[in-house]
């Protein structure tokens, strides 16, 4: 199963959004949101917390990505997002967000027994290539017991 198999099956509002998970390696994933009228707001773009649930999405995958390996031993979750709006987003949009740490040294701490933090940083983009928002989400790897 790919990881954005697992998280469509997982994660109920990314099969809602149908998400479509173009590319994920341990150091970026690339998720796009089609056009969808239904998920609009009232300019005719996506609505911004639609744009949040992308962005987001991309961060998890790329997290999945990286530290799956750790899954039996810790639990990735989501410790703080930010998101800044930069330009209005029409038609589909695509979330690329790469990896702020190396994953060697978020597993170091792992292993030292601590509960690492780091950021992912996701870029968000209309069709025409423009950066319609910008995300860090910070994630945690909390170990099992």
């Amino acid at each position: 199963m790919s990881i954005g198999e697992m998280l469509a099956a997982t994660v109920p509002l990314v099969r809602t959004l149908n998400l479509e998970f173009l590319e994920t390696t341990p150091e970026k994933a690339v998720v796009s949101l089609p056009d969808q009228g239904e998920y609009h707001n009232h300019v005719g773009g996506p609505h911004a917390g639609v744009m949040f649930t992308l962005g987001e999405s991309a961060s998890g995958a790329v997290v999945l990505a990286a530290f799956g390996e750790q899954l039996s031993r810790a639990v990735p979750l989501a410790v703080s997002a930010e998101i800044s709006y930069k330009k209005l987003a029409m038609g589909p949009v695509t979330a690329t967000a790469t990896l702020g740490r190396p994953a060697t040294e978020v597993v170091a701490e792992l292993d030292a027994g601590e509960r690492p933090e780091f950021p992912v940083s996701v870029a968000i983009q209309r069709g025409d290539g423009a950066v319609t928002g910008e995300m860090t989400v910070v994630w945690t790897l909390r170990p099992n017991g």
